[in-house]
């Protein structure tokens, strides 16, 4: 089948909404030896084995060859392009071609581009399809307990964004480009950043690439470079280069990279990182690796513009708290009727009052952070926002080890109380809401242990004393299920 009767059969296939299996031809050509697509390095000579060379790297090895004093090998008289039109396939025999099958993973291959058609193409993103603001929270409140502010904000940014994708895809031509809406979250560790943002694209149904800070170094160092951000995106696009230019990438940690204060040695993870990161973050082309971390003479290499892309940063920003209260120690720390120094030592939300100027001293140049024109901080969780994780939530903890008894034909039940301590010992570990799978998971060993063996077991009840380890739970056999007054207890089990 020719290439035409191919597309024409997709187009036809599309039109009748059937769905055409995507076969070799959707994929494009990567010379052997240069690892550049054939959409940058132009038309391929293909020898055996499906090894594709592109034309300037074949005549790079004749003229190798011939500067050797090979000059008189025979190539049918024929010069690269001669050879290209020609369709022929050039006899070298010093290579064992079946050495080199099969040499490019799929994880590498690049999906070519779709051929634009004589008319007008339509926009990527339909203004009227993307959901508004209002309606964005109201699916993340679904899923996220609190952070009110925090989700109005991402609402609304990404909202922004996809509106500004659209208009650049109508092209207008009245002159007003809008730009990138950019985020920067702040806010303690386990308070849901990283979930927020995993929430938000799974209800967008758009690419989403989240990495961290940590393992980016300068170019040239052990570590990703920090083209592997938009590399890891293409991944997650299926390689369609298109698909990727419209995600979100999260950087997560992205503290990490601050200036490192009183240190004599070279800054390869910090600061250089940052001023790298600000042609992603501003919009530019830059060249990735497919399917790597980093740039080597194997693997390929395509072109990819971050200027439709929406970038998230976040990060815990410890010791932050310190760089915010000295400020505001310093206005109200003069006369008579200053406030005491020890005021905010103990405002768990003293994240919320973070402005610019406390990041950059915190390390953050003045560069990366104009490129991040959106900052705002999520608020520290309460116990009663933890009991509330526990049980509302559409995939709540407490729905989870439900369903799982429910495979056993029990039932399981939570007292007010017992869910209250739960919350309080989590607030103990100041790890967020991380903690709170940690702390069921030990108590509920047992009863996952023991809760087979006996069939006749119908329901159990998780009490707060079995939650502190002075009790046990209440065990309710199936002969005795609504009637209160002949309940079982069972306080062994613990």
């Amino acid at each position: 089948m020719s290439d035409k009767d191919r597309e024409f059969e997709q187009e036809e296939a599309a039109d009748s909404g059937e769905v055409v299996d995507e076969g070799k031809d959707d994929f494009e050509d990567i010379c052997y030896i240069c690892r550049r697509p054939e959409s940058v390095a132009g038309k391929m000579i293909k020898i055996p084995n499906d090894i594709c060379i592109c034309q300037d790297c074949m005549q790079r090895t004749f003229d190798s060859m011939n500067n050797a004093g090979m000059g008189n090998l025979n190539f049918g008289g024929m010069n690269v392009e001669d050879l290209i039109n020609s369709g022929k396939t050039p006899n070298i025999s010093m290579i064992n071609l079946s050495d080199l099958s099969g040499f490019m993973p799929q994880s590498q291959k690049l999906k070519k581009k779709k051929a634009k058609k004589e008319k007008a193409p339509e926009p990527v993103l339909d203004i009227h399809s993307i959901p508004a603001p209002h309606k964005i929270k109201a699916s993340l409140d679904e899923y996220i307990i609190g952070q009110e502010h925090a989700k109005k904000v991402m609402s609304v940014a990404v909202y922004n964004h996809y509106k500004r994708v659209a208009d650049d895809a109508k092209k207008n031509a009245d002159g007003i480009e809008i730009e990138k809406s950019n985020m920067l979250m702040i806010g303690p560790t386990g308070s849901g950043k990283t979930y927020l943002v995993k929430t938000l694209a799974r209800l967008l149904d758009v690419p989403l690439a989240i990495t961290d800070a940590t393992s980016l170094t300068e170019a040239g160092y052990i570590g990703d470079d920090i083209e592997s951000v938009v590399s890891k995106l293409l991944a997650a696009a299926d390689n369609d280069v298109e698909k990727a230019e419209h995600g979100i990438i999260f950087i997560d940690e992205i503290d990490k990279i601050a200036k490192k204060r009183n240190t004599n040695q070279r800054d390869v993870s910090g600061e250089s990182v940052q001023q790298g990161m600000l042609k992603l973050l501003e919009g530019a082309e830059i060249e990735v690796p497919v399917g790597a971390s980093s740039k080597n003479a194997m693997v390929p290499l395509t072109t990819v513009n971050t200027k439709d892309i929406l970038f998230i940063c976040g990060g815990a920003f410890p010791d932050l708290e310190e760089v915010i209260k000295e400020r505001l120690n310093k206005e109200a720390s003069i006369g008579f009727r200053a406030d005491l120094k020890d005021k905010y030592d103990h405002d768990e939300n003293l994240l919320q009052k973070v402005t610019v100027e406390d990041v950059r001293k915190f390390g953050m140049i003045p560069e990366f952070l104009g490129r991040l024109p959106i900052l705002f901080s999520l608020e520290a969780l309460t116990e009663d926002m933890l009991v509330r994780i526990l049980r509302e939530p559409k995939n709540a903890i407490v729905k989870q080890y439900q369903k799982l008894l429910e495979y056993d034909e029990v039932k399981l039940e939570f007292e007010e109380e017992a869910l209250y301590s739960i919350a309080k010992m989590a607030k103990e570990k100041k790890v967020g809401a991380r903690a709170l799978r940690a702390i069921i998971e030990e108590f509920m060993l047992d009863i996952m242990y023991e809760i087979p063996k006996d069939d006749n077991i119908g329901m159990v009840t998780i009490t707060k004393e079995y939650v502190e380890k002075t009790g046990g739970p209440r065990i309710t056999m199936r002969g005795c299920m609504g009637i209160g007054e002949k309940s079982v207890e069972r306080v062994g089990m613990a």
